[in-house]
């Protein structure tokens, strides 16, 4: 990053709501004082800590209507099915309908995205991942801060749970970096029966190949044809759209902390529809799902 010219560019903060934000953000994070982040942030102390004024006091409904506003600018791309969920889990007494229709009268509808249509076949037959810690997915993203420095994201998801089980921000991951960070896991997690990586540098799959090689019976799928692989996709695409689209990084470190909280978010509070719309480190915890025989994986991955 010392490369970098100095302050070639700002961060747009578009409105008070968004400055409100930064300035709890800076707080949270970076432990710093409340002048200090009003400042960097370009918000006086009295307008963050001023209350704000509620359109009326008259409707029934307005508790439900702030709660669902709020909601939704701080999930920009979720729908109205999971904010059902997530309000039945905050304690709200109200049923989907009541949910659809306060979020279509709110002018709340998520934008639809046209997907580019893929032609191509797989290099391989994919494992299904039946049970955890059967199939890990690792999967590469770039991005860059304000000043143009790259920022290269690496996620590690278990298939079978939909967890983001480990990975790397960092200006430039080295093949030994991101083993090393796998032989972590492996200490935590125990080793996967397959290793899958959909894309990156061929030098860093030769050397997660020769890794995997390392370790008995783990099987190492080369990259292929990612959109064969749902799941790794569904969790970039949305890290890409829910939070780096919408955060402008300052450096490095802020990067790091503000992926780092929307990981965290995503595992443990962010209700998944595939599992039930439970988050997946607690589909995780109540998963009762088991690895076969060895004879029968190995049948499988053949």
């Amino acid at each position: 990053g010392e490369g970098c010219a100095q302050g070639a560019g700002r961060g747009k903060l578009l409105g008070p709501g968004r400055r409100r934000a930064a300035v709890s953000h800076l707080i949270r994070t970076l432990q710093v004082s409340e002048r200090m982040a009003c400042r960097l942030a370009g918000l006086s102390r009295s307008a963050y800590r001023r209350p704000l004024k509620g359109d009326t006091v008259a409707d029934p409904d307005r508790a439900l209507r702030d709660w669902l506003r709020a909601w939704a600018k701080k999930h920009p791309r979720y729908g109205y099915r999971r904010a059902y969920h997530d309000a039945r889990g905050e304690g709200w007494a109200v049923n989907h309908k009541k949910i659809q229709r306060l979020w279509r009268a709110e002018g709340l509808r998520v934008p639809q995205r046209r997907r580019r249509k893929r032609v191509g076949s797989s290099t391989v037959d994919a494992p299904a991942a039946v049970a955890p810690n059967l199939v890990w997915a690792v999967d590469f993203q770039f991005d860059a801060d304000e000043r143009g420095c790259p920022i290269k994201i690496c996620s590690i998801v278990d298939e079978h749970t939909r967890e983001c089980i480990g990975g790397l921000v960092e200006r430039s991951i080295t093949a030994d970096r991101l083993t090393a960070h796998l032989e972590e896991l492996v200490a935590v997690r125990g080793a996967p029966g397959v290793l899958r990586s959909d894309n990156g540098p061929e030098f860093i799959s030769d050397a997660m190949a020769d890794w995997a090689g390392t370790r008995t019976g783990l099987f190492y799928i080369p990259p292929g044809s990612p959109w064969h692989n749902g799941y790794v996709e569904s969790f970039n695409s949305r890290l890409r759209d829910e939070c780096l689209n919408i955060n402008s990084f300052y450096s490095l470190l802020h990067a790091q902390v503000v992926i780092g909280d929307w990981k965290t978010e995503y595992n443990h509070q962010r209700r998944h529809s595939s599992l039930g719309y439970l988050p997946p480190a607690e589909y995780a915890r109540q998963c009762t799902h088991q690895i076969e025989t060895d004879d029968s994986q190995s049948d499988r991955t053949e």
